[in-house]
């Protein structure tokens, strides 16, 4: 393996782990103020990494661009409000995602006069960046992913059963669209979104 190649993925290993941590704790969070402790009597609502990833999904992430942290798990049955609680706990990982690329932005322009350096540089626009691609990836509407279950949540009992029996094959489609480049597609016009909201509110601040 090039040195390039080592040095690039020291500087993605923050971002991406910041990124599946924060995103887990948000959704195992969320969920416990929706009257589902399951996460938290697991162990699962930390920032601590250890909790939240997944070694293969980490290293497949590093090597080839897509992986995966453990999943938080989550019974809407114990909801309070249902569709609500749903609705949020969907929302959550993605918030919190674009929440830290915003404060990363932040924080740099506030220190980086203390820390002049490139490798600084390329950390904290690494953890920006991929805090926004996990949020963006995350709101693709396919199941499993965070974007089918913020549909889920506006449709009938009978039917949201019916759409989570699809979740077997979203992994499959996943593959499929990142592999035909067919994601780009999806992926882009979300990306973008993400970004004019996150330059809207750093605009504000700064």
């Amino acid at each position: 393996m090039r040195f390039g190649g080592v040095y690039e993925m020291l500087t993605m290993l923050p971002g991406i782990v910041i990124a599946m941590s924060f995103h887990e704790f948000a959704h195992a969070f969320v969920a416990y103020q929706m009257g589902d402790d399951t996460a938290s009597r697991m162990g699962r609502m930390t920032i601590n990494p250890i909790s939240h990833i997944d070694p293969i999904g980490l290293v497949m992430l590093l090597l080839g661009g897509f992986g995966w942290a453990r999943p938080v798990p989550v019974n809407e049955n114990n909801f309070t409000k249902r569709k609500t609680g749903v609705f949020l706990v969907s929302l959550a990982g993605v918030a919190m995602n674009i929440l830290v690329a915003i404060l990363s932005i932040i924080i740099y322009h506030l220190t980086y006069r203390f820390f002049p350096s490139a490798e600084y540089e390329m950390v904290m626009d690494n953890i920006v960046w991929i805090n926004i691609s996990f949020a963006a990836f995350n709101l693709m509407p396919i199941p499993p992913l965070d974007g089918s279950k913020l549909i889920a949540a506006f449709l009938p009992a009978e039917k949201r059963f019916v759409f989570y029996q699809y979740e077997r094959y979203g992994l499959f489609l996943m593959i499929l669209l990142i592999t035909t480049g067919a994601s780009r597609y999806i992926l882009s016009p979300i990306v973008i979104s993400i970004v004019k909201l996150i330059n809207f509110v750093v605009g504000l601040v700064l």
